[in-house]
């Protein structure tokens, strides 16, 4: 009989263990039987199920042009197979025209009717639309592979329910983009122009539904620069809209403040699979952490201009190979979190992601007026003529 397993639960010595014959699936959405899906793969001993994608098709209330899935698809498929896995999968409902290039193939199965999860409808046109972009990738020995798409998930999720009358969450993505990929087993990577050209289309179709006001979320840093192009991309191209980021979050001054009150790393013990993180998670999802494997790595190598910490410091910019600083795949000290502090830094990174939402709202409302009075301005000067001639 075919047993599953959740690979974002693993850490990434666990993904390193694996059989490589071993079937692993990427589905879009959920409700799939089970059953039917082992027949399709052979009836293996298990199967290795990664977390849906949870819209981005024809069906999903929040299509992009399929391209655009499939380019995701693939990158995603490849980093699997990259990693030594022979039997990769995207497990898709019927009648997609998904092309992949370059590894793995399409299963199909129908799945249940409820296939995704909250989306917005025209009822939201008004709110702020969070999207929280999280993914799948090494935590070192002591998190599991979902650590950045289970914390900025809450996030979103406490954020909407805190002013549910300016804000709604997205279902979380669960896939971004690492340019440190082949470094630790385990790290999925959608590919950093297949993630701005996805996410540019789900901002078209948002727009096109009436949504002005959109703040993409992220828990992954790697997610941020890519990100970052986006909005300025969806600023350019939809000038009626108002579409932010940020750096991950607890990066504004009062987070900061947050994190200073009560860390208890030096400069460094907070960057990946750290103090931060690791607290996060011991308040969340206690179940995922073995504080036993946790491994402190704070060992950069840092100069004035370039350092490692949660906000990253100093005028250089740069992306050297992971494995320079860390052996493990962390950077910081995982071993000194607490869950206490876990729920402090969680409210705190609520609170500033609220206030965003706030500051969204505002320069939206700020700007439409601007834009109405300049208007009119321009029609008035567009009737002096006129009015001149009749005097």
């Amino acid at each position: 009989m075919t047993t599953s397993f959740a690979f974002e639960n693993l850490t990434w010595p666990a993904v390193a263990a694996l059989p490589r014959h071993v079937p692993l699936v990427i589905p879009l959405g959920t409700g799939y039987d089970f059953s039917n899906l082992a027949s399709l793969v052979g009836d293996p001993q298990q199967i290795g199920l990664l977390p849906p994608i949870p819209f981005g098709w024809q069906g999903s209330r929040l299509p992009v042009d399929e391209p655009l899935l499939a380019n995701l698809l693939d990158n995603l498929l490849v980093s699997l197979a990259e990693d030594g896995f022979t039997q990769v999968f995207a497990l898709v409902p019927p009648g997609l025209k998904l092309s992949l290039k370059n590894a793995g193939r399409l299963l199909e199965l129908t799945p249940q009717p409820a296939m995704v999860g909250t989306l917005p409808s025209g009822e939201d046109l008004d709110k702020v639309v969070l999207i929280p972009i999280g993914h799948t990738e090494q935590h070192g020995f002591h998190l599991p592979l979902s650590t950045d798409t289970v914390i900025i998930e809450a996030i979103g999720q406490a954020v909407a329910a805190a002013i549910p009358t300016q804000a709604l969450s997205l279902p979380v993505m669960p896939y971004g983009v690492s340019t440190h990929r082949a470094s630790f087993a385990g790290t999925l990577n959608c590919g950093g122009r297949a993630f701005e050209d996805f996410w540019l289309g789900a901002i078209d179709t948002l727009s096109a539904m009436g949504f002005k006001k959109l703040y993409l979320i992220s828990g992954h840093g790697g997610n941020c620069s890519f990100l970052t192009n986006i909005v300025k991309y969806a600023g350019e191209r939809l000038p009626e809209l108002f579409c932010a980021t940020a750096w991950l979050y607890l990066s504004g001054p009062q987070g900061q403040r947050a994190l200073e009150e009560h860390r208890r790393s030096a400069l460094g013990g907070m960057g990946h699979a750290c103090e931060l993180e690791t607290a996060l998670m011991l308040h969340l999802r206690p179940d995922l952490v073995d504080m036993q494997k946790a491994v402190d790595e704070t060992n950069f190598i840092t100069t004035p201009s370039y350092y490692m910490d949660w906000v990253e410091g100093g005028a250089l910019i740069a992306n050297p190979p992971w494995e320079d600083d860390s052996q493990t795949g962390a950077y910081g000290a995982g071993s000194l979190a607490t869950a206490e502090n876990g729920t402090i830094w969680l409210e705190a990174a609520v609170a500033e992601k609220a206030a965003h939402v706030a500051e969204i709202i505002e320069q939206h409302q700020r700007r439409s007026a601007r834009r109405q009075e300049r208007r009119l301005f321009r029609n008035a000067l567009g009737e002096l003529p006129d009015f001149l001639a009749n005097l």
